[in-house]
């Protein structure tokens, strides 16, 4: 089968669905209203991060490769901002899916994708419009979560300790 185009005319209704499924928790709905939309326009600034922010939804439901459809978005965005923002979300959100997971380690490889988002919010923070403090507001939320899950003080990933059975 086929994909059926949208017409440009559809454009505007068919970006406002996908932001009202994002809302509604149907990422995937998102998504492919995204790539429907760039099908008709490549460049579409706000479906290309509506696109990114709805794969990055389906974070903690699938970890294979959405990181990596993620950032084949970014490169696509034309604003140096946006793209360092962008950057940062997609690796806090894989963070935050990792710590969902709860799987032995998550919580340390967590701790590394917290790490590499605040680099990419510093870098935003650099490059932000006046009076736009996202960049700062997502920083400060990496630094508590990572309060939450990285003691002070510790160096080394904790060592594996079995269940006792009783």
């Amino acid at each position: 089968m086929q994909l059926k185009p949208i017409t440009k005319e559809g454009v505007p209704a068919a970006l406002q669905k996908a932001e009202r499924y994002r809302l509604l928790n149907d990422s995937s709905a998102a998504e492919s209203i995204c790539l429907d939309i760039l099908q008709v326009e490549p460049e579409n600034q706000s479906a290309l991060v509506t696109l990114l922010l709805s794969i990055s939804d389906q974070f903690a439901e699938e970890l294979s490769d959405g990181v990596h459809r993620a950032r084949d978005v970014l490169p696509r965005l034309t604003d140096d901002y946006k793209r360092a923002y962008y950057a940062g979300i997609i690796c806090e959100r894989r963070a935050k899916a990792l710590l969902h997971r709860s799987s032995l380690g998550a919580a340390d490889v967590a701790v590394e994708w917290f790490r590499e988002a605040m680099s990419w919010y510093e870098r935003a923070e650099s490059l932000r419009p006046a009076g736009n403090d996202e960049a700062i507001l997502r920083w400060n939320t990496c630094v508590r979560l990572l309060g939450r899950h990285e003691p002070s003080g510790r160096s080394a990933p904790r060592e594996y300790e079995p269940a006792l059975e009783e």
